[in-house]
């Protein structure tokens, strides 16, 4: 090889060397220019803020000491359970097999969640997580603070109760109510509650669908519009607040799917804006009522009926003898207005109603075989099936005094003292029936047990428990002095009596 040709090959070995040496130094010191993809950039307070990690802990901390654990008793019917037994020799003859005397009324006990609304001590939960209870208790976060709640007012139709504190000794934290309506799909959501009785417990996820109907009753069905949420809710979290970022409240988580993960519904708390101030007022909630079925309208219904767009409500079928049927509102009309309001779909046209008095004349906006025309409706009430439209009359065992102790009372006759063998030196009246959720069946008192003193003072007429029953302030003590004959002895028993 010539001296020329080895110079050349020499130049390009130095040349190549040079630029593989410079790659790396550029790579290790991180020099090269970075060339991005033509992509644009993330809006801010948009993706940016979307892929930046929540503060979770704070928000729990702010969300958390607003939260109840609610626990409920409810006593059982014997008539009721007596109802329900099997057709089994054994037990007809026997009674339950390994059961206590059947007789005797039960205590259930269920357990949910809640949560303040006020610092007055104001508590939203389910309708089911309070139905049918005797008694309701609930538990703060601080694990100190336990109160005995009344029930205020309820709406089945939409499942949900307002409670409140029947004797506050303080301002309670409580949550705001936001805005379910501007909740947006895929938005970080946080869970708290009471599930399997594990105390505020908290969980986060997303808002993974809105608008859900779930078919829970028939009578509610076309009131539910739930949020559905992967936020892990189980049996207890019924009640609890689902709160977004902010620390509002969005929703009130009431149900779950037990054949998926993570199937969790809320009610969004819109529903419960809308009906508190009648809660709170009257107890119950008055709705309007049109008397129609009705379908939204897809494609092929707007084609069908020669509608231009599919906004409205189609009307399936109307009631006979109520408010559209007197009106002559008629199958196959689609209502596009109320009050010059349009109406977008059936959810539109069943809260704008429902939020409406009965007595209410509305102008339904309809078309019908492609004309519009205006129709004037009255509003009825509408009732759900098992609603109770007015409130019972309170009854009283034995009178307001006997009431508030939890028993009913008789004076102690000749036929008694054979039966339960007592000599001549028992004195007393005895208890013919203690009320299980009470502060009598709460300290044990039973059937058949003698009441000889009350806060010192003998007994031997009903009256006379009457008159140092009714002389015990409101959060005071009564002092009985009570036999059992069953087992022969005296025993002190110490109520502490409500109003």
């Amino acid at each position: 090889m010539s001296s020329d040709k080895q110079k050349v090959f020499s130049l390009a070995a130095v040349v190549v060397a040079a630029i593989l040496f410079g790659m790396v130094l550029s790579g290790a010191l991180n020099i090269t220019p970075r060339v991005d993809a033509d992509r644009p950039s993330p809006a801010p307070g948009n993706l940016a803020q979307s892929f930046a990690a929540p503060d979770f802990a704070a928000l729990a901390d702010r969300v958390v000491p607003s939260v109840v654990s609610v626990y409920s008793k409810e006593v059982e019917d014997p008539s009721e359970r007596r109802r329900q037994m099997p057709n089994d020799p054994f037990h007809f003859f026997f009674g339950p097999r390994g059961e206590e005397d059947d007789s005797r009324p039960r205590v259930h006990e269920s357990a949910g969640s809640g949560f303040f609304i006020s610092a007055t001590g104001e508590i939203l939960t389910n309708n089911h997580v309070v139905e049918e209870a005797d008694q309701i208790r609930v538990r703060l976060a601080d694990e100190e603070g336990e109160y005995r709640v009344e029930v205020v007012g309820t709406d089945p139709a939409t499942d949900i109760a307002l409670l409140r504190v029947v004797k506050p000794d303080r301002e309670f934290p409580h949550l705001s109510l936001g805005d379910s309506a501007g909740v947006r799909v895929g938005e970080w959501v946080m869970a708290v509650g009471n599930p399997l009785n594990m105390e505020h417990t908290v969980t986060v996820g997303v808002v993974s669908a809105k608008g859900r109907a779930l078919g829970l009753s028939r009578e509610s069905t076309s009131f539910e519009n739930f949020i559905q949420t992967d936020a892990a809710i189980n049996f207890g979290n019924s009640g609890g607040p689902l709160v977004n970022l902010r620390g509002e409240v969005v929703g009130i988580n009431t149900a779950i799917n037990a054949r998926g993960q993570n199937l969790g519904f809320a009610i969004p708390v819109d529903v419960a804006s809308r009906i508190l101030p009648q809660l709170r007022e009257s107890g119950r909630v008055v709705r309007g009522y049109l008397g129609v079925s009705i379908d939204n309208i897809d494609r092929d219904k707007a084609k069908a009926f020669g509608l231009d767009d599919s906004n409205g409500a189609l009307v399936i079928q109307v009631v006979p003898d109520h408010a559209a049927d007197k009106a002559g509102v008629r199958h196959g009309d689609v209502i596009v207005s109320v009050d010059g309001r349009p109406v977008e779909d059936t959810r539109e046209l069943i809260d704008t109603v429902s939020a409406l008095p009965p007595e209410t004349k509305v102008e339904l906006g309809v078309i019908r075989d492609g004309k519009r025309k205006t129709i004037t409706v009255t509003l009825e009430e509408r009732e759900l099936d098992g609603e109770q439209v007015e409130p019972e009359e309170g009854s009283d065992e034995g009178g307001d005094v006997f009431e508030r102790v939890g028993i009913t009372v008789s004076e102690l006759t000749q036929r008694m003292r054979q039966g339960y063998r007592l000599d001549d030196s028992i004195e007393g009246v005895v208890v013919t029936r203690v009320r299980p959720i009470s502060p009598a069946g709460d300290e044990g008192m039973l059937q058949g047990d003698i009441i000889a003193e009350a806060n010192g003072e003998a007994i031997t007429t009903v009256s006379d428990l009457s008159s140092v029953i009714a002389d015990v302030e409101s959060g005071g003590y009564l002092r009985l002095y009570v036999f059992n004959p069953r087992f022969d002895n005296y025993r002190f028993v110490i109520l502490q009596l409500e109003e």
